[in-house]
């Protein structure tokens, strides 16, 4: 890949080469779009360890270089070759990159006024408090197949409700790995 990656010059500077590579493996390991592997590299602390960012010291590679690279690897047609030589290594060492689910929750927010007919707030909605902001609701639990990206399962509850006595409903059984918020991790099924 090395002959064929832009070198520093005039213009901006390019992120660097192994930065790029293993990016491009999280992208093709989780399934990500170019804008989503930006994404989960700034919400991911093990993603960024992996991929060789420091925040504090340059920003994550942004959806364009991750674009501009993986077209420079679909010209040279260098990534399945390379897609292959990690994976052969990576299973020599016992670790295998496996399909799996990523499960997590999102707060959906209604209205808790109880300006309407019934003069009352909906019985099934909850406050929760996230951070430190306050939410009025129900949640939605999503289970989603790591490698497709489809969505498998999904259950909602009150707002209030924690995600882990949930983690059930979003699992199909046949997961290798399961992705989870911190608040999942460390549960055995």
């Amino acid at each position: 890949m090395e002959p064929h990656y832009p070198k520093a010059g005039n213009g901006r500077r390019p992120v660097g080469l192994g930065i790029m590579l293993r990016t491009y493996f999280v992208q093709q390991w989780f399934n990500l779009s170019d804008p989503g592997v930006e994404e989960a590299l700034y919400d991911s602390t093990s993603l960024r360890r992996f991929v060789g960012v420091d925040l504090g010291v340059v920003p994550a590679p942004d959806e364009t270089n991750v674009c501009r690279f993986r077209h420079l690897l679909e010209k040279h047609e260098l990534g399945g070759a390379m897609l292959d030589a990690v994976n052969h290594h990576l299973d020599s060492k016992g670790i295998r990159i496996t399909t799996g689910t990523i499960v997590d929750a999102t707060i959906i927010r209604v209205p808790s006024s109880t300006k309407n007919s019934t003069g009352e707030r909906d019985p099934e909605m909850h406050q929760t408090r996230k951070g430190k902001q306050w939410y009025f609701g129900l949640k939605a639990h999503i289970g989603v197949d790591s490698k497709e990206g489809v969505v498998h399962s999904v259950c909602t509850s009150a707002a209030s409700v924690a995600d882990v006595p949930r983690l059930p409903d979003l699992l199909h059984g046949e997961e290798r790995k399961v992705w989870a918020t911190a608040a999942i991790r460390g549960r055995q099924k």
